[in-house]
């Protein structure tokens, strides 16, 4: 089922309803058989009205949980993601985080900054305001504020955090702005966490108090393997209960779909599996 629903006129609905057989995208992993409502949803932040979408399972009410996406923004692959979440028993929010550059969906196919300098130059221009100081932690309290008035959401109950990619390092933040509602957080392939500037993710351990789990590719401790040991440093310096993998076989992006980095499988649902262990344990 799919609701789109206006920023202020919360009445008038498309409802477009779908029963989904829930699995891991084309990664053999069953997630059950459940029927998801999917709507279209529009988050005021203190920068501007955000596009999201919000994933329930419509039987009662639920602990939540904010996906942050990975480079390539909010687009199908990550919706399928923010489902599959959602088909364990959970209300799933998944953002725009460039909603102040761009609207999804934000990259063409075949979109390549890596290798080619245009659009490298691209995903500079339209990811520049995302990284200005502040703007993750302003839009991550604003989206646990949407989350906290939203009817399918169970009060009292811990917000869980999940990151792809850069989405990672906005997990990090997210706890640390908000210690005493975040429970649980999880960052699959994350980067960066560990930088050489003074806004680092990882030294925002000493706010966070929510239970962690870090994914890590291979290829990405390949290119630093001190990078993990700075940051396993910081979060046990600041006793905060979190375990890091080192994914021998797994390239960074595994864990999203529509990457080619996907697969292998075998690491794909083993990073699942402790992620929702974690989430289920923790929330």
């Amino acid at each position: 089922m799919k609701r789109r629903e206006p920023a202020r006129q919360v009445s008038r609905r498309n409802i477009l309803e779908k029963s989904l057989s829930v699995s891991v995208g084309a990664l053999g992993i069953s997630a059950g058989q459940t029927s998801i409502v999917e709507t279209d949803v529009s988050v005021p932040t203190p920068d501007g009205t955000r596009e999201a979408a919000l994933f329930d399972p419509r039987q009662g009410t639920h602990t939540c949980i904010l996906l942050w996406p990975d480079a390539g923004g909010l687009r199908a692959a990550i919706s399928e993601l923010g489902r599959q979440v959602a088909a364990r028993g959970y209300v799933v929010l998944v953002p725009n985080h460039l909603y102040r550059s761009a609207r999804p969906p934000i990259f063409p196919p075949g979109f390549d900054p890596p290798n080619k300098p245009a659009d490298m130059e691209t995903y500079t221009r339209i990811t520049a305001s995302f990284f200005a100081a502040g703007a993750i932690e302003r839009d991550a309290v604003a989206y646990a504020t949407f989350l906290d008035g939203r009817p399918e959401v169970k009060k009292g109950k811990k917000l869980g955090v999940i990151g792809y990619c850069l989405g990672g390092m906005c997990m990090m933040r997210t706890a640390a702005v908000a210690p005493g509602r975040i429970g649980a957080g999880v960052s699959l392939h994350g980067s960066p966490l560990v930088t050489s500037r003074p806004d680092s993710a990882h030294l925002l351990a000493p706010k966070i108090k929510a239970r962690l789990y870090f994914a890590i590719a291979s290829d990405d401790d390949q290119r630093d393997p001190t990078l993990k040991s700075q940051l396993r440093t910081a979060l046990s310096t600041a006793r905060v209960r979190a375990e890091l993998e080192v994914y021998p076989d797994a390239r960074h992006g595994w864990c999203v779909p529509d990457s080619k980095a996907a697969s292998n499988k075998q690491a794909v649902e083993l990073a699942w599996t402790k992620m929702m262990a974690l989430l289920d344990r923790a929330l």
